[in-house]
């Protein structure tokens, strides 16, 4: 059955899992996502990234901070405002600061993350009425193929 909400951000979510793909090749978790810019689901692609915490030995190589960084600096600002972060897995605490912080106007994301989600799952910081910025959160976007990306590589291990 088609939905309304999600299926615009199925081409999106695209992107993010073939960046997700990539990651076990360094023995990363394959989380992967793409920020687009103003124009929703359509908008082009300016920062891509996927886990690389094993590649880098840096502990904030997640897929999100490091999309996230590549749109400030493509755009030369922080301030990621029109912009929409689509991820594989539902972001981590650390990775819905970034959020909140870059000022992105939405998430969307996979699969949920029942162990450290920030976006729902455990906590749900990205709509803390606390905080001064609080972006559109649109879950569970081809969440079978994100989930059974992870559940995959797990297995593996």
């Amino acid at each position: 059955m088609s939905d309304p909400l999600r299926d615009p951000w199925r081409p999106a979510m695209r992107l993010a899992l073939a960046e997700a793909e990539r990651a076990p090749a360094t023995g990363d978790v394959p989380v992967g996502a793409v920020v687009l810019g103003p124009g929703g689901p359509g908008g082009e692609p300016l920062g891509r990234g996927r886990n690389e915490r094993e590649a880098t030995g840096d502990p904030t190589a997640h897929a999100e901070v490091l999309a996230l960084r590549e749109a400030a600096a493509r755009l030369g600002s922080w301030r990621l405002a029109g912009c929409t972060l689509v991820v594989t897995l539902e972001p981590c605490t650390m990775c819905a600061g970034a959020i909140v912080l870059s000022r992105v106007d939405r998430v969307v994301y996979g699969a949920l993350d029942p162990k450290a989600g920030a976006a729902g799952s455990v906590w749900d910081a990205l709509r803390d009425r606390r905080l001064n910025h609080r972006p559109e959160v649109i879950t569970s976007v081809l969440a079978d193929e994100c989930g059974a990306l992870l559940t995959g590589f797990f297995r593996d291990r």
